[in-house]
């Protein structure tokens, strides 16, 4: 086997630094998410498909906060400000969101638990950010979300002192699906 020598040395070593980023970059995007949910990080909150099996006596107040993307043109708003739920027992909220134009607008809801601490406890059964959301012109929706917050917070020794946790949620405006957008543009084409 020949080695390799100035410029074919030097273009081999980039071609491998170049793959080698490309991988992390690529790989960066699931791997902060994952290191975000097991430890909360950043107000991430983790998804459980059922509830907890221990229900203690020791309650939480959580708050709901709803905001938008500026540009989002819907409104968007928890329905119920804050709830005191029993640490894991089941809770459900509901926020509500109404697209006050005259075209069909897709989001997605971003969100984070605060304080950050909470995020690794705060778990989700069921959410409507879990999926993206289409509001035809006029429509006036309530989007549920299903959580609790894992007992272990008590033990925890961040977590046992946390007695108010805020779910917010951010609505971006996203692409509308090809099923829906194909409705709109049928829809116009209608319409001249």
């Amino acid at each position: 086997m020949m080695a390799l020598s100035g410029p074919r040395k030097t273009l081999v070593q980039l071609i491998g630094v170049v793959t080698v980023m490309g991988a992390l970059a690529w790989a960066s995007v699931p791997l902060y998410d994952w290191f975000c949910r097991v430890t909360g990080y950043g107000g991430a909150t983790n998804v459980s498909e059922t509830g907890s099996d221990d229900i203690l006596e020791q309650t939480v107040k959580v708050r709901f906060d709803a905001s938008k993307e500026r540009g989002m043109e819907w409104e968007f708003k928890p329905v119920e400000r804050e709830m005191e739920i029993r640490i894991g027992e089941t809770g459900l909220a509901f926020y509500e969101a109404c697209n006050p134009t005259d075209r069909p607008i897709a989001g997605s809801a971003s969100y984070n638990v605060a304080p950050y601490s909470a995020g690794s406890f705060f778990s989700k059964i069921d959410c409507f950010c879990f999926e993206e959301q289409v509001l035809q012109p006029g429509e006036r929706v309530q989007m549920p979300v299903t959580f609790f917050v894992d007992p272990e917070i008590v033990d925890n020794h961040e977590g046992k002192f946390v007695h108010t946790i805020t779910l917010s949620y951010t609505f971006h405006e996203i692409d509308l699906p090809e099923s829906h957008a194909a409705l709109d543009v049928q829809t116009d084409n209608n319409l001249n």
